[in-house]
């Protein structure tokens, strides 16, 4: 396996990734931050504020895109076996 090889399935990996991850942490982001304005605006400083309702947008995240998730990782290793196969 030549280094092209290794740099092109780490990209690859990279971006997987970044596909899989990304929603669920931009989920996160978007409503830690809305939140946290709505602390800041109201002096409301209650921990669970700001947990429960990113566990549900997450949890809405994963079942929105689960399939989605699912099937990159599923064709990631496809590709990773197909390239195994191939050594």
């Amino acid at each position: 396996m030549s280094t092209q090889n290794v740099l092109d399935v780490l990209q690859d990996a990279f971006l997987v990734l970044i596909r899989v991850g990304g929603p669920v942490l931009i989920t996160a982001l978007v409503i830690g931050l809305v939140i946290s304005i709505v602390q800041a605006t109201t002096q409301i400083q209650e921990q669970t504020l700001s947990f429960v309702p990113k566990l549900f947008a997450i949890l809405l995240t994963l079942v929105l895109l689960g399939n989605f998730m699912l099937n990159t990782l599923v064709a990631f290793t496809d590709r990773l076996f197909s390239i195994i196969a191939g050594l």
